[in-house]
């Protein structure tokens, strides 16, 4: 029987392949969660480059938090991945949920990144 970080790492590539198969060109916003902040990236794959970055470390977020590890903190962060990409010209992506199911912080992430302007 595989182990959970086999079966995680499975999931996750899965997912990014499905996500760059159906991605059409458009960027990838990818997110990674740990046990005490969350992170965002939209990801230009064809030119390998990161379009925009957005975590709970950056100063202007991590003064007005009182933890990187909730709902909260995941949606000011979409907000903020949301104002970066659309502020380069990217208002379209494909979401990158890794091997994270699509409830609690990535999902209020993805529904923040949605009332910002982003379209996927």
């Amino acid at each position: 029987m595989a182990k959970p970080a086999e079966r995680f790492a499975r999931r996750r590539t899965r997912v990014r392949f499905r996500a760059r198969k159906a991605s059409g060109g458009r960027p990838r916003l990818t997110v990674f969660r740990s046990g005490k902040n969350i992170y965002a990236q939209v990801i230009d794959d064809a030119k390998g480059v990161t379009v925009a970055a957005a975590s709970t470390l950056e100063k202007d977020l991590k003064g007005s938090l009182k933890s990187g590890a909730t709902k909260d903190a995941a949606a000011k962060v979409g907000a903020l991945i949301a104002q970066r990409a659309t502020a380069v010209g990217v208002s379209e992506v494909v979401f990158d949920r890794g091997g994270y199911m699509f409830h609690g912080r990535i999902k209020a992430l993805a529904d923040s990144a949605r009332e910002g302007g982003l379209k996927f």
